[in-house]
């Protein structure tokens, strides 16, 4: 046995040692029993603008599917019209004699209005950054929106485009290439928002690495271009196909060079971790649109204070494990108690069955037993894992745990950071009574609502899961405890680090020691986390969600259950019936709140000025 084998394999003897207890099968209830009371549903009340906002959703995936070339100004200024022509016509609607949903909708379709023009600002701003690196950018959106436009293709003429915007394409990368002369090799951390900044001579590595997404994005726009005419036009494919050649590959060679020679990607290593910070006023216009009325700095004091509170419950669990204040190793005995290969799925399944089983004998939300019987389990590629060392969840739970393919470090790194105590406190968030039954729900009451969802009801709700089950002696055991306080560390961290990021004080690099020093995640589990946040798709706010929309649902919960006015089923089955919109719309439905045409944020949650 090599040295690198020896703790894998100590690990693996303890998992085999201790595993899971055998449970019976789950009965599937009948058929019959996923039908519904009609009745209720039935009298289940709707708002008057249901038709609107459904028109509006239907006609905007059509636009966008007819105007589909990414990037392209034609789609932008379609966009931009359609959203100002909406946002006049909701005007024509009587607010004052609508019902408190109608209100509601209507305000929350003129948030989504005015968001969809914010965003529009932002791709703008994208290609005013990348215009310098990418200055024959046009050539191809005329190409393609001509097509669609359904313009006759005339053969030589568009294959002499396609020479010129070969040629342009290589004079660009030649014009960079020299330009980064002897300061060759991997780029440095690059600016914060420039427009193709030099530094030194060279682009900054911010733009190049947001250049090398738009190359990409152009190459898969020219490709479904040309194979529209290839092989169906064979003068086409007489005239075009050479140059054609010559564009795809020079894109190539070019969003290499970037990548290579200044975002600093090395082929068969990870995706460098670059992300795009948009800076305070960016993140406030973000924040307001999501209905936060508390400033950047104000939610960094929030997750300050929850992360301290986190640290001492730490403290307190390891103390009972017998590690006096020495949480680090109370939380490296938890990560050393997981289930051998193989039999995650078995452990996730057992997890689920006993979250959902104690939300229904505890009477707090209502389980349809189709919801209960529907979902489904995946297993991540080793690929995804990069991004998504832990679980995903919805109607289907992705779970992570090692493959044969892994490296031994990366196997036991993802048994450590998936072992039995996290895995409990993550599973119900995933499933029930969080993301699962949440999606189930949204797909039955208000669906149209889904037009205004947001993560902060979307993942607010499954954190304050994670609360409430800890209120409520779920989680008694010191070692389970550990494990969802390193959830809570995680979510608090999120917001510290996130803001952190988009407001220029944190660097990926520092995002990633913070979890491992801070919170104590594994390298490579921090490492995909971070790539996650910042590279992915994610709107900025996004991470931030988790436990600002908790603290918003739980301060709900406190108006009204703790107050009496509701029983918890009654407010969870409401919220879950009420649809995906702003946490505060929620509380507007539930409390009966009066709503003015000219609303404006005012819910303060965690008091006027929280601190940590």
């Amino acid at each position: 046995m090599s040295p690198r084998s020896a703790p894998l394999a100590a690990a693996l003897a303890l998992a085999i040692a201790a595993p899971l207890s055998a449970q019976a099968p789950a009965t599937t209830p009948p058929v019959a029993s996923y039908v519904p009371d009609l009745a209720a549903l039935v009298r289940r009340p709707s708002g008057e603008l249901q038709d609107v906002v459904e028109r509006f959703t239907a006609d905007r995936f059509a636009l966008l599917r007819r105007w589909d070339v990414a990037y392209s100004p034609g789609r932008r200024a379609v966009a931009r019209d359609f959203y100002t022509s909406w946002l006049a016509r909701t005007d024509s609607i009587p607010f004052d004699s609508l019902s408190e949903n109608g209100k509601v909708d209507w305000l929350l379709l003129r948030g989504r209005l005015r968001h969809e023009q914010s965003l529009l600002t932002e791709e703008d701003h994208f290609i005013t950054e990348t215009a310098p690196l990418v200055p024959f950018a046009g050539t191809v959106f005329s190409l393609a929106e001509a097509r669609r436009n359904l313009v006759t293709m005339d053969p030589a003429a568009t294959a002499d485009s396609l020479a010129r915007l070969a040629a342009r394409i290589d004079s660009t990368r030649k014009a960079i290439e020299g330009g980064l002369g002897s300061a060759g090799g991997q780029g440095g951390p690059g600016g914060r928002e420039g427009g193709g900044g030099r530094e030194g001579g060279r682009p900054d590595r911010l733009a190049a690495y947001h250049a090398a997404q738009l190359l990409e994005s152009l190459r898969g726009t020219l490709d479904r271009w040309f194979h529209f005419y290839d092989g169906y036009d064979p003068l086409f494919t007489w005239y075009a196909a050479d140059p054609y050649k010559r564009v795809d590959d020079g894109l190539k060679a070019y969003r290499q060079l970037l990548r290579d020679r200044i975002v600093g990607a090395r082929p068969g290593q990870d995706e460098p971790i670059v992300g795009r910070p948009i800076g305070r006023d960016a993140m406030l216009a973000d924040l307001t649109a999501e209905m936060i009325p508390y400033t950047p700095e104000q939610l960094v004091s929030i997750a300050q204070r929850e992360f301290t509170w986190s640290e001492n419950e730490m403290k307190r669990a390891a103390r009972e494990m017998g590690f006096g204040d020495d949480w680090r190793a109370a939380l490296e005995k938890v990560k050393q108690d997981f289930v051998p290969p193989g039999r995650q799925p078995d452990l996730v399944r057992d997890l689920v069955r006993e979250a959902t089983g104690y939300v229904e004998s505890h009477d707090l939300v209502t389980v349809p037993p189709l919801a209960q019987d529907m979902w489904r389990m995946e297993m991540l590629s080793p690929a995804r894992q990069k991004e998504s060392p832990f679980f995903l969840g919805g109607e289907t739970i992705w779970v992570s745990y090692p493959t044969d393919s892994m490296s031994e470090e990366d196997k036991l790194m993802s048994m450590r950071g998936n072992n039995i105590h996290f895995s409990r406190a993550t599973a119900f968030h995933e499933m029930i009574p969080g993301h699962e039954l949440q999606g189930f729900m949204s797909q039955r009451f208000h669906a149209y609502r889904n037009a205004f969802g947001t993560p902060f009801y979307i993942e607010g709700w499954a954190y304050y899961w994670e609360t409430l089950l800890w209120d409520l002696g779920f989680t008694s055991k010191p070692e389970d405890r550990v494990g969802a306080l390193f959830w809570r560390m995680h979510r608090s961290a999120r917001i510290i680090l996130s803001l952190g990021f988009h407001l220029g004080t944190y660097t990926p690099q520092q995002c990633i020691d913070f979890l491992v020093d801070r919170v104590g995640h594994e390298r490579a589990n921090a490492t995909a986390e971070v790539r996650r946040w910042l590279n992915g798709d994610y709107q900025p706010d996004y991470q931030v969600a988790y436990m600002i929309g908790g603290l918003q649902f739980r301060a709900l919960h406190h108006e009204l259950v703790d107050a009496g006015k509701m029983t918890n089923r009654q407010f969870h089955d409401a919220i879950l019936q009420a649809g995906d919109m702003p946490v505060e719309m929620v509380r507007a439905l539930l409390e009966d709140l009066p709503l003015a045409r000219g609303y404006v944020t005012s819910w303060k949650f965690e008091g006027e000025n929280p601190r940590p």
